[in-house]
């Protein structure tokens, strides 16, 4: 199973064969600036809150970055679920169209 936090590997693999290395170094460059900024905001003393609408707001280009991310996770979920049907059995295969059906109304 691939871990929660990791784009399946698939989408890492096209990206790589299709990015540049100047791309690549521009891109870990802006993750490290994301990453800095957000480390740096989680470590003031003086925040007794964590707002992340205020991170998201305040730190250029990560509320993007994130976004991707959320997409990239979906659709990993999605194949994941997928997969995983055939090893389900009817009544838990229905009792998820159900759901789904529950959830459209």
């Amino acid at each position: 199973m691939t871990p929660r936090n990791v784009p399946a590997n698939n989408d890492n693999e096209e990206k790589e064969n299709k990015v540049s290395p100047l791309v690549k170094e521009n891109e870990i460059a802006q993750l490290n600036r994301l990453l800095g900024a957000v480390m740096k905001y989680l470590s003031d003393d003086e925040q007794e809150e964590i707002d992340i609408e205020y991170l998201l707001e305040n730190t250029e280009g990560l509320r993007d970055w994130w976004n991707t991310y959320r997409e990239l996770d979906r659709k990993r979920v999605e194949e994941e679920i997928k997969k995983s049907l055939v090893n389900l059995s009817l009544d838990e295969l229905e009792t998820i169209r159900e759901q789904i059906r529950n959830k459209e109304k």
